[in-house]
């Protein structure tokens, strides 16, 4: 049985029917399959249509679903003989944020992102995808080594944020994430950013400053997380909703404004409904930005994500 999310609940008490239906029929003297028929039609039915018009903030709980596939599923997934690639040569292995050589539909790239983990321990030992400064720092070095061999790099970003604890502060997270941000608008090779889960403040942009972004249909990006909007306005994370509907904070209103510049759809009900599908739908989205940026050169790359990240939020003045 897959985890329900709140706003699910209808649709968990049908399934529990199915499920309840099948039991009972288990020494198969009774014929259930045409209730189980109709009863999976009406399951599929509010699926489909509960998926239809979910709320920004319903959307944020689907992104965060403890069942999406995370950075090991895409990398093992997508990638072929991933060559992880460990430390920042300063201070320590950041586990949050990982990296490596990895080969991607027969071509040489560089893969990075967040990684939150799928059970208690290894969502411990991810740090629940909260990068330190020392992940951004790895991400620093392997984005550049990326650029000195000529291998594009692929960004799967998933986090929440970065790390707020005093000791990432004591060792520079804003100096960290301003220079990882840097160095991927410095790449003279082309860089695709997906924003696969959450994609959460200067955590997020950190890995995302590329030259096309893509986004999940599911997935949300913005400044900050409702919640801590929700605390800052109305001191209360009761608000949340509002401030997810207020943010902007979905795939579908980030392509509006410009901030992304694709949506690679998910399987109905969500990623974690079909991983399989998901990754091969990410796969066909990387691998078609990839080929758009193939025949730029070097300047043409630093260009065009300059552009691109000045022209947000720009808007046009008419004269009197």
């Amino acid at each position: 049985m897959p985890t329900f999310l709140e706003f699910e609940k209808p649709i968990a008490e049908l399934q529990g029917r199915i499920d309840d239906l099948r039991d009972s029929a288990a020494d198969g003297e009774v014929d259930i399959k045409p209730e189980m028929r109709k009863l999976q039609a009406k399951s599929d039915k509010l699926l489909r249509d509960t998926f239809a018009k979910l709320t920004p903030w319903q959307k944020t709980q689907v992104a965060r679903h403890p069942e999406r596939p995370h950075f090991h599923d895409y990398v093992d997934g997508l990638f072929e003989e991933f060559l992880p690639l460990a430390g920042d040569r300063a201070f320590a292995d950041d586990q949050a944020i990982l990296g490596g050589f990895a080969r991607f539909r027969g071509r040489r790239v560089m893969v990075l992102g967040h990684e939150k983990g799928a059970d208690t321990a290894s969502r411990l030992r991810h740090n629940f995808g909260m990068g330190k400064p020392e992940g951004y720092r790895k991400a620093i070095r392997l984005m550049q080594l990326a650029d000195r061999f000529g291998l594009p790099v692929v960004t799967l970003v998933d986090t929440s944020g970065a790390f707020p604890g005093v000791q990432a502060e004591e060792r520079g997270q804003a100096e960290a994430i301003a220079r990882s941000t840097a160095a991927a608008l410095a790449l003279g090779v082309p860089m695709v950013a997906a924003v696969v889960g959450e994609g959460g403040s200067g955590g997020a942009v950190a890995l995302a400053a590329g030259n096309r972004v893509l986004m999940f249909e599911h997935a949300v990006y913005s400044v900050i997380s409702p919640e801590g909007c929700a605390s800052i306005l109305w001191r209360t994370a009761d608000k949340a909703p509002e401030a997810a509907e207020a943010m902007k904070v979905t795939a579908q209103d980030l392509k509006t404004l410009g901030v992304i510049d694709a949506i690679i759809p998910e399987p109905l009900g969500g990623a974690h409904r079909g991983p399989a599908e998901a990754i091969a739908s990410l796969a066909d989205a990387l691998a078609s930005a990839l080929l758009d940026l193939s025949d730029q050169s070097s300047e043409q790359l630093r260009l065009g994500r300059r552009d691109k990240f000045l022209a947000m939020g720009r808007t046009e003045t008419r004269s009197a």
